[in-house]
């Protein structure tokens, strides 16, 4: 999105590269070739849900390509005297290290950070995508779920691995499980005023033998909530096979590439991002859409590149997928190994 300025001939040049027959990248890749995306999931121990995601690692230097994290904090609103919301509330942030964008001024950093926020927060934060296991009691507590990314290093393509990172992300946070606890007094007893040793006298069997905290069917009426204690730490968020993907497509008419380095990304007039949402029964949605860039498009174009969107936003979807439940796997073993260790 901050693509560093490149000089007119090597624009020219890149944008005659990517138009000869075959088409010519600098780094070899067929125009709709993505570069190696490596993810990793559980990367922050103190967060509900993590990952790590990086695209373009170059494998003998061990270091380059965007990197993006991003991880997921849940913490505990009120609904009925503080900000709460009654099913909770999802919220984005996303920052930029300044080492990733040297050229930019802090002011122009700060409207790149604003510009991604908005971005994933009005796609993410969309009501159609809203889990529904963020009440703990209803009209009363509900959990805010914070989304912070942080894009370490940019190579080209932020924005898709912003939302790949994202996602893994909400694949991976765990709702700590809670229990309705109400508090019951127990009825007093008074001792008769003019007999001092009827202090000592145990009236404890006039008490009822319940227990002060009853956590059964109190849902309704109940006043606190407590964490019960399990292996797996809760459980994954409802409809999370729902959180979008984004591809980006560089369109330098009558051809359009993807997953571009910083020098392809200048030469393109226009990009257009565009968030699909693959549920496991519903037909593919398109969540959002953006354009970037001084070039102008018809309506029948727009159609067009949706569709040919929709086709690579399909294969990256399924991809992540298979990845995130290998991380599933991997996670899941470890994770019960160490609570029966306990």
């Amino acid at each position: 999105m901050a693509a560093p300025l490149v000089s007119k001939a090597e624009r020219t040049y890149i944008q005659a590269s990517l138009q000869a027959t075959p088409p010519l990248r600098g780094d070899g890749r067929g125009l709709l070739d993505f570069r190696t995306v490596l993810l990793e999931t559980g990367v922050a121990p103190l967060a509900n849900g993590s990952a790590r995601l990086n695209i373009g690692k170059m494998p003998h230097e061990g270091g380059g390509g965007t990197e993006v994290l991003a991880a997921t904090k849940l913490e505990v609103e009120d609904v009925e005297t503080g900000d709460g919301v009654d099913g909770g509330r999802v919220v984005c942030s996303v920052s930029c290290s300044p080492s990733a964008y040297p050229h930019l001024s802090s002011n122009a950093l700060d409207e790149l950070q604003y510009d991604l926020t908005v971005m994933l927060q009005q796609t993410i934060g969309h009501p159609s995508l809203h889990p529904q296991n963020l009440t703990i009691i209803p009209r009363k507590k509900s959990w805010l779920l914070n989304l912070d990314a942080v894009i370490l290093t940019d190579a080209g393509n932020v924005v898709d691995a912003l939302f790949m990172a994202a996602r893994a992300a909400l694949w991976d946070t765990k709702v700590p499980r809670t229990r309705a606890v109400e508090y019951h007094a127990p009825e007093e007893f008074r001792a008769p005023r003019d007999s001092a040793a009827a202090m000592d006298i145990d009236q404890r069997g006039g008490i009822p033998a319940v227990s002060g905290f009853d956590t059964r069917e109190m849902v309704r009426t109940a006043a606190d909530f407590e964490l019960p204690d399990y292996w797996d730490e809760g459980e994954v968020l409802h409809g999370r096979e729902r959180w979008p993907v984004c591809v980006t497509l560089n369109l330098l008419p009558p051809t359009h590439f993807l997953d571009a380095t910083p020098p392809e990304e200048a030469s393109a007039p226009v990009r257009m991002h565009l968030m699909f949402s693959f549920a496991s029964s519903n037909s593919p949605k398109l969540q959002s859409m953006r354009l970037l860039g001084p070039g102008e498009l018809e309506l029948t174009q727009i159609k067009s590149y949706i569709a040919d969107g929709e086709k690579y936003a399909r294969e990256l979807f399924n991809a992540l997928e298979t990845k995130l439940r290998e991380e599933d796997v991997r996670r899941n073993v470890k994770a019960r190994d160490r609570f029966a260790l306990r």
